[in-house]
């Protein structure tokens, strides 16, 4: 059907808002496991499991650069949004075959678990840029004021699925044993089975609904083949295919080579690849590659700019990416630092439940469906007084709000010592009010693409803009990784009859003997650094997230009015 709703908003929002929920049910879900299946099952060090799990991410969004090119070019939104759903379902059953075999081919399950991860990274790709495209297309040029409304209720499908899968994945796949009260190392795979499930429901909602509510107020479908547009799929005067020239291509080629081996250089120190570990690997490749990509197809893509006006456009999606990469490097803590702090330093017991390490990231998710609503009728309520923030503006709040959250939980951990329990509530404060920040930033980013971005490579910005989260989770995980001693480390050490502090502060010296000892037993034996500073213990560490998010807030918050006027009117 074409007609829309009293609200102003198309049907087929809905239909892209419950294809969404599924698929962010699949991919929460398993990303609520992941860190802690590495860590107890297929036992990688958590320092390694943390840049895995950022590097993960960081390809999960950076592929939508491939996804964004084959839609705009070849396959079409809709083509790619099945393909994507497909293959990401395919890829959380065989975390489901390595959660089961891990006990008797430990090898076998890594295996299976790359192999998977290899698959929903694709999987991500195809989908992700392609169903934002589609919900900035339901709308046409003289109702884009209301995107930043429709993007706040897609994210609330978001954070449903998100919610649930939070929820439903850790009950099922995070538990204890009922005889020892030890950690059932062998349920992660129902967790996983359970995200495969909720991606073959999206995707089959996906196929039966779009034909009859994601088309145009005309009636004509939204995101089908490239060749099948119509001109009035476009701006007036518009050019209707991407044009890169081959001189502008082969200089884009040599940026990334030239800036792949400049941050590697400032990442791992060395040019070469002399270690074959996988975490340095990792930090060694793909994330000075994903640092290289963003920056050379942000010259590609302004050479094909036509115009001042769209060149300012793009100017302006490129500069919110870059500090949008610092609020999801704190936020993107949650599936690593922040759940080995729930695992290992918090007491999590609610009206006497002891609540699942993985599920606490469930508030986050929670704080979404309850907010995102308030927050929508709140835009449209100051647009309608005429006294709604630009977007940058939002943005910048939303940054500023992050940065609180880690000043709060920071002078909370401050007296923690080695063995003290942060109380969940602090957690759960935390996620409330990082909640708020990511409803000022990222339905807001979502939305300022789908203003400002050429039709004609919509879903290629959208891949691009989606690099910034790709860096953020880059650098999601090498800040993860810095985590200082939590108190369960020092009890092992204890145990083994060793003070762990006086290791890290150098105090004592450990014999080869105990150094392999401490390896298997996943134990530091030097404090982490950040920027050349130490990291001694948990304020110091969250402290490094209020600097970086706070001196990025306030340069955007500056900067904000400039960028309106580089907007030119959206």
């Amino acid at each position: 059907m074409s007609e829309t709703v009293k609200q102003g908003h198309p049907k087929g929002l809905w239909v892209l808002f419950g294809t969404e929920m599924w698929e962010r049910f699949n991919f929460y879900g398993m990303r609520a496991l992941l860190t802690l299946f590495m860590v107890n099952s297929l036992l990688i060090k958590e320092a390694d499991a943390a840049i895995i799990y950022g590097g993960f991410l960081a390809l999960c969004y950076l592929t939508p650069l491939l996804g964004g090119f084959i839609a705009d070019k070849y396959l079409g939104n809709r083509n790619c949004i099945l393909v994507g759903g497909t293959l990401m379902a395919i890829g959380q059953f065989l975390l489901f075959l390595s959660a089961s075999t891990f006990s008797a081919n430990l090898g076998g399950a890594k295996l299976f678990m790359w192999i998977a991860l290899f698959i929903i990274i694709f999987g991500n790709g195809f989908f992700k840029p392609n169903i934002s495209s589609m919900v900035g297309s339901l709308y046409p040029k003289q109702e884009k004021s209301k995107l930043d409304s429709a993007f706040t209720i897609f994210y609330m499908g978001i954070n449903i699925g998100a919610f649930l899968g939070q929820f439903i994945c850790p009950y099922l796949g995070d538990v204890e044993d009922r005889t020892t009260g030890v950690r059932d190392i062998f349920a992660f795979k129902w967790g996983f089975l359970a995200a495969s499930m909720a991606m073959i429901i999206g995707t089959i909602t996906f196929f039966l609904l779009k034909n009859k509510y994601v088309v145009t107020p005309e009636g004509r479908p939204i995101g089908g083949l490239p060749k099948n547009s119509t001109n009035d799929d476009f701006e007036d005067g518009e050019t209707q295919t991407a044009k890169f020239t081959g001189k502008s291509i082969g200089i884009a080629i040599g940026l990334f080579v030239a800036l792949f081996f400049v941050f590697r250089f400032l990442l791992v120190g060395e040019f070469g690849v002399t270690s074959v570990e996988m975490g340095q690997l990792i930090k060694g490749i793909i994330y000075p590659f994903i640092y290289s990509a963003g920056i050379s197809l942000a010259f590609l893509i302004m050479s094909s700019a036509e115009s001042k006006v769209e060149r300012q456009r793009i100017w302006v999606i490129y500069i919110v990416s870059f500090f949008i990469i610092f609020f999801w490097a704190a936020f993107e803590q949650a599936g690593s630092s922040l759940t080995f702090i729930a695992d290992n330093q918090t007491d999590r017991h609610i009206f006497g439940w002891n609540m699942p390490p993985s599920m606490v990231q469930i508030f986050n998710g929670l704080f979404v469906v309850a907010l995102a609503l308030p927050f929508s009728l709140l835009w449209d309520k100051l647009r309608a007084k005429d006294r709604e923030p630009v977007s940058p503006m939002k943005q910048a709040i939303g940054l500023a709000l992050i940065a609180l959250s880690y000043f709060i939980i920071a002078h909370n951990v401050k007296d923690l010592g080695n063995s003290g329990l942060l109380a969940i509530k602090w957690l759960m404060l935390l996620y409330l009010i990082q909640t708020m920040g990511e409803l000022c930033l990222s339905p807001i980013g979502l939305s300022l693409v789908g203003k400002l971005a050429p039709k004609r490579f919509a879903s290629l910005l959208y891949g691009v803009f989606f690099i910034s989260n790709a860096a953020g989770y880059a650098l999601a995980g090498s800040l993860g990784a810095i985590i200082p001693a939590t108190g369960d480390k020092f009890q092992k050490a204890e145990k083994l009859g060793i003070n762990l502090q006086d290791v890290l502060d150098k105090k004592i010296t450990l014999t080869p003997e105990q150094i392999a000892l401490f390896e298997k037993e996943q134990l530091p034996i030097s404090h982490t650094s950040f920027a050349g500073f130490e990291i001694h213990n948990l304020y110091e560490f969250f402290m490094v997230f209020v600097i970086l998010c706070g001196i990025a807030a306030v340069i955007l918050a500056i900067i904000s009015p400039r960028l309106k006027k580089m907007m030119n009117g959206l």
